[in-house]
């Protein structure tokens, strides 16, 4: 797939990108790479990013988030994967924003929110968070699409605040996984090594990679889209926090309470999250329909965006 080149400067991005709606969120700004995107939608999701501050309920400083809104009707909030961002959804926004309301939405600790405002990222500070971006921005009951980590995210919040939740999309999504992993070697001076591994562009080219099924997506504008974000302030230090916290590893005994109705669309080669879980999902969850994504690996919504975004409309 080759990057779609823009006659836009890059002072133009620059500007575009400097959004807020109070002092604190602004500001935030995007890292000045960003100015070396050359995809259309890369470019355009850089543009639409805005920030503004959201209250936690056990938090004295609010935390000054990043997000896209796009189009109009039923809302529909995006959670991205681990060590990612909302440009994850590049793709999947423009495309659902046709027929609803459409936010994609940096989750505490990650992207390009502010990892000063909180010393700890941990699951229940990343359900406060989601809670008060969906009462203080979105403001009524909203459909969760979640993409891996996003989706373990989606169900934690479903479970936990039904009434918030409408209906519920999981793509590839953790949820059965019980043991810590990296997080027991997050001691220093391990923890840096980790993070300072996961920094290397080489070992995210190969996870990316592994994440594809046509490696031709893997392309100079995707690996800068999945890197921006570790240019913001206390990356390492927010990573370092959620890793030890466990993630998203006490979910396996929660699925089955999942009350809204569920889509779970699966690459049919992943290989970053396996293919067997799918099925579990739909076993478990009582109001549940599994499809399969073919020729897909682990993100369908920038593999197969119009496959992915059409059974997301079917399904609602």
């Amino acid at each position: 797939m080759q990057p779609v080149m823009s006659e836009m400067s890059d002072q133009a991005i620059q500007d575009k990108t400097v959004m807020s709606s109070d002092v604190m969120s602004s500001e935030m700004t995007l890292p000045a790479e960003a100015a070396g995107l050359t995809e259309e939608t890369s470019i355009e999701i850089a543009q639409n990013i805005q920030w503004t501050d959201i209250t936690l309920e056990s938090q004295s400083n609010p935390v000054a988030t990043s997000y896209v809104c796009q189009g109009e009707g039923p809302p529909l909030v995006l959670l991205h994967g681990f060590d990612s961002s909302l440009f994850e959804f590049r793709r999947l926004v423009p495309l659902l924003a046709k027929q609803y309301k459409v936010y994609a939405v940096d989750l505490l600790g990650f992207g390009f929110c502010d990892r000063a405002a909180t010393e700890d990222v941990n699951p229940a500070l990343i359900q406060q968070h989601l809670l008060g971006f969906c009462q203080q921005i979105v403001g009524q009951p909203v459909t969760l699409v979640g993409a891996s980590m996003g989706g373990g995210v989606a169900i934690d919040f479903a479970v936990s605040h039904p009434t918030q939740v409408t209906q519920l999309v999981l793509l590839d999504a953790v949820g059965y996984a019980t043991a810590s992993g990296p997080g027991k070697l997050m001691f220093p001076p391990l923890d840096r090594w980790v993070t300072n591994f996961l920094r290397s562009p080489w070992v995210r080219r190969k996870i990316s990679e592994n994440a594809y099924y046509d490696k031709s997506f893997v392309t100079p504008d995707a690996e800068l889209c999945a890197a921006l974000h570790l240019l913001m302030p206390r990356w390492s230090e927010a990573l370092i926090a959620f890793t030890k916290s466990g993630g998203y590893n006490f979910l396996s005994n929660r699925i089955a309470q999942i009350s809204a109705p569920t889509l779970v669309l699966w690459g049919r080669q992943d290989k970053i999250l396996g293919i067997k879980d799918a099925a579990r999902f739909a076993a478990d969850i009582n109001q549940c329909k599994l499809i399969w994504i073919e020729d897909c690996g682990h993100v369908p919504h920038l593999e197969q965006a119009k496959i992915t975004t059409e059974h997301i409309i079917n399904f609602l």
